[in-house]
């Protein structure tokens, strides 16, 4: 932000400041009084600061559902959680194997100790949802593991580029390291 104040040297203030935020529309709906009480129970349970924000993440849910059901869906990130059982015959070893086996859709895994016989891990996965969905159900079908769930957000992609920090624009090279900078790609959630 410029500042300045009029009047003394003859500055002005001005505000350079740019705000973006999306448009949004309004609409009114109808409720009977016991279900706009459990609503707002619900919501208060919730913390939410209004109603809007409450509906908005209720549509952004069905939508999301509606999506994954209909196969429109087709890329997505996701957090897969479960509990296993960290003396089961093997388990830990074969949840790592079947992670590195599935190497391009594991992203990241965060792996805790609970007590001397349970851990919890997470684990971030990025690809497409027919396939992150099926790795999900293998890992949650092994003996040994409890309390698998998989948290599935539909995204868009935007396909491979390169940012331009190259020596020579527009040739995807950098030269000081003999090499192309590396392609990646851009998500965003879907709706």
């Amino acid at each position: 932000m410029k500042t300045g104040s009029q009047g003394h040297g003859g500055r002005v203030r001005i505000d350079t400041r740019v705000c973006y935020a999306a448009a949004m529309q309004r609409f009114t709906i109808s409720l009977e009084e016991e279900l706009a009480a459990d609503f707002d129970a619900w919501m208060a349970g919730r913390t939410y600061a209004n109603r809007s924000e409450a509906v908005r993440d209720l549509l952004r849910a069905e939508l999301e559902r509606s999506r994954r059901q209909d196969g429109q869906s087709t890329h997505c990130v996701a957090s897969l959680s479960y509990v296993y059982k960290h003396h089961e015959r093997a388990l830990s070893g074969r949840l790592n194997s079947m992670q590195h086996e599935h190497h391009d859709l594991t992203v990241s895994t965060m792996h805790a100790h609970l007590d001397h016989e349970h851990c919890l891990e997470t684990v971030i996965l990025r690809g497409p949802t027919a396939a992150v969905q099926r790795f999900a159900d293998a890992v949650c079908a092994e003996r040994g593991v409890h309390h698998g769930h998989l948290n599935l957000i539909s995204v868009q992609e935007h396909g491979e580029h390169v940012h331009e920090h190259a020596d020579e624009p527009g040739s995807g090279l950098n030269k000081s390291a003999g090499k192309r900078w590396p392609t990646h790609s851009h998500i965003k959630p879907a709706g």
